[in-house]
């Protein structure tokens, strides 16, 4: 089974029993929530890219990308080498700068807004940095009603329960309702997870990584 956009506003309808103009209207704000909620909870490599750019003397911040949904790694090159920083805390970022109390080569990133980075401590002179990262696919709600996308097909049923979900927390609808489409959507996702973790691949600086932050 798989979904076009026009085939899941449909299910979501067919499951709510509900028409109404303004909950139709709501519907691609639904999906698009669902989606986050997917993507922010599950790794999945496909999903990953890399970006070149730099940090520049004096200044901790780096933007991120505008698909940026998460981090992996992040590189920096030196005249001598390359290494990677290891992502923490943005209060351990900004303490350790006070600790040090001078700049020099950057050691820690962590997530300062959504939409920089910051890195610890402040750059003494400027870098060239490389991003891997995971990023925002384009949503199933960009395209036409005969439109699909990569969780349309391969993940249908997390797409639809999740955006039920969703639907039922506008319609404030009933409790025992709510806590059947969550526990599905929760069984949808562990599905996605195990898919993610099969097909992750044995990369050796990635194992050693601490855990990735959600956001």
């Amino acid at each position: 089974m798989s979904f076009t956009y026009a085939q899941l506003k449909q299910a979501i309808q067919d499951f709510t029993d509900n028409s109404e103009t303004s909950f139709v209207t709501n519907l691609p704000i639904f999906i698009r929530g669902v989606e986050d909620r997917i993507f922010s909870l599950v790794d999945l490599e496909l999903f990953r890219k890399n970006a070149t750019s730099a940090l520049s003397s004096n200044d901790p911040f780096l933007s991120c990308p505008l698909d940026y949904l998460a981090p992996f790694s992040l590189q920096i090159t030196t005249a001598t080498k390359q290494d990677f920083l290891l992502f923490k805390d943005v209060n351990f970022v900004q303490q350790y700068h006070l600790d040090v109390g001078a700049n020099g080569l950057p050691k820690y990133y962590g997530i300062f807004d959504i939409d920089n980075f910051i890195v610890g401590p402040t750059p003494d002179d400027n870098y060239t940095v490389e991003l891997h990262y995971y990023y925002r696919p384009a949503s199933i709600t960009a395209g036409t009603d005969s439109a699909t996308s990569w969780l349309g097909e391969n993940a249908p049923n997390a797409l639809l329960y999740g955006s039920l979900v969703e639907a039922y927390t506008y319609m404030k609808g009933e409790q025992d309702m709510m806590q059947l489409y969550e526990q599905r959507f929760g069984q949808e996702l562990m599905r996605l997870k195990d898919l993610a973790e099969a097909r992750e691949n044995s990369d050796a600086y990635r194992r050693g990584l601490p855990d990735q932050p959600r956001t």
